[in-house]
């Protein structure tokens, strides 16, 4: 048994398979920030620490400095875990052993909503408390201004891709944006017709406009490779916690850590 307890719930195996179904559809549509990153792992629950390749100096024991020693201890960055709880009515798994597969499952929808949230604004945003510095504050550039009319989103978009260029950032790359942006998009036409998305993507070198929850603005960035780092310990996973006669609590959890390795590959747009 590991730290899941998953062996512990009084859960069927069908009623497992449509939460792990369930998890798994919904978690592609809110992790968004891993489609424009690279994603390295997962390496495991045990896996605590990501290595920086650097060192600092620190002072050698006393009975050791009169040989002069040298002493670096190497510096890492540790991971952090996130758990967001839900739960899961037992008549509905008790259909799901009659047979059913529409379960209502809303309560795990609201909890990978969740997740998602933390995880791209850990990427986009920062989060200090977890010493995880996010793409907006690292990048170099001038923020650009998104505004509010979407057929202008395409000049801007250009603009951003040249600016990446001319500092020797290669493409593809891609449009990370707040969902209401990307809705705007979706919806709208520039004159003569074309979809403002098919022109993003043009102006993208075929890169891919990406709606991202909980980013504020948008972000131009190159997905050549190498840039931007998302390490998972344990991918995302479902555990149980406990029960009473009419629901189960169980969790989604993952551990993870983020570093940009390269400033100068994206440019924000507020």
């Amino acid at each position: 048994m590991d730290h899941l307890m998953r062996e512990l719930a009084p859960i069927p195996a069908e009623g497992w398979r449509q939460i792990d179904d369930e998890a798994r559809e919904r978690l592609v549509t809110h992790l968004a920030a891993r489609k424009v990153v690279d994603v390295e792992g997962p390496r495991g629950w045990t896996h605590s620490a990501t290595s920086l390749g650097r060192t600092r100096r620190i002072d050698a024991p006393e009975n050791a400095r009169e040989r002069e020693t040298a002493v670096r201890q190497r510096r890492v960055l540790p991971l952090v875990e996130v758990r967001v709880p839900f739960t899961v009515d037992r008549s509905e798994l008790e259909d799901a052993e009659r047979g059913a597969d529409d379960l209502e499952l809303d309560d795990l929808d609201q909890a990978a909503a969740q997740v998602g949230l933390i995880e791209n604004r850990a990427v986009f945003h920062g989060w200090p408390e977890a010493g995880i510095g996010g793409i907006i504050d690292a990048s170099p550039y001038e923020h650009g201004t998104l505004g509010t009319d979407p057929e202008r989103y395409p000049h801007l978009v250009a603009n951003a891709v040249n600016t990446l260029r001319c500092n020797g950032i290669d493409g593809p790359y891609a449009l990370a944006i707040n969902p209401e942006g990307h809705t705007a998009i979706v919806e709208s036409t520039e004159h003569g017709g074309l979809l403002v998305l098919d022109h993003l993507r043009r102006a993208l070198g075929g890169g891919r406009v990406k709606r991202t929850p909980g980013i504020t603005g948008a972000v131009v960035l190159s997905l050549a490779g190498g840039d931007f780092v998302l390490e998972l310990g344990q991918d995302l996973s479902i555990g149980y916690s406990h029960h009473d006669a009419e629901k189960l609590s169980l969790y989604l959890e993952e551990s993870f850590s983020f570093r940009v390795t390269e400033p100068d590959s994206a440019l924000v747009l507020d």
